[in-house]
């Protein structure tokens, strides 16, 4: 993912697929290798995932306790996740 396509989304809350996981949290950094993610929380399952996107409620949730970095190069697509960052583990 080329790092000009990211910086329009700092600020914003989002989901991030990569090859192996997917994520959610507070776009706060892109240094064009990783990203940052505050209130960062892995998605270990998000159930079905039209329905994850659409109402943000995920069947398996594992936070953070705060923030994590993300290789640009792991990173597949990044959306806009228009929902409360989910912060309790379930």
């Amino acid at each position: 993912m080329q790092p000009h396509l990211v910086y329009d989304m700092i600020g914003r809350t989002v989901f991030v697929r990569t090859v192996t996981y997917h994520y959610t949290g507070l776009l706060a950094l892109c240094d064009g290798q990783f990203i940052r993610l505050d209130n960062a929380c892995w998605i270990a399952d998000s159930g079905r995932f039209a329905d994850f996107l659409k109402t943000g409620e995920a069947s398996e949730v594992e936070p953070y306790p705060d923030r994590c970095f993300i290789s640009m190069g792991a990173i597949v697509d990044i959306s806009p996740f228009d929902h409360s960052l989910p912060r309790k583990q379930r």
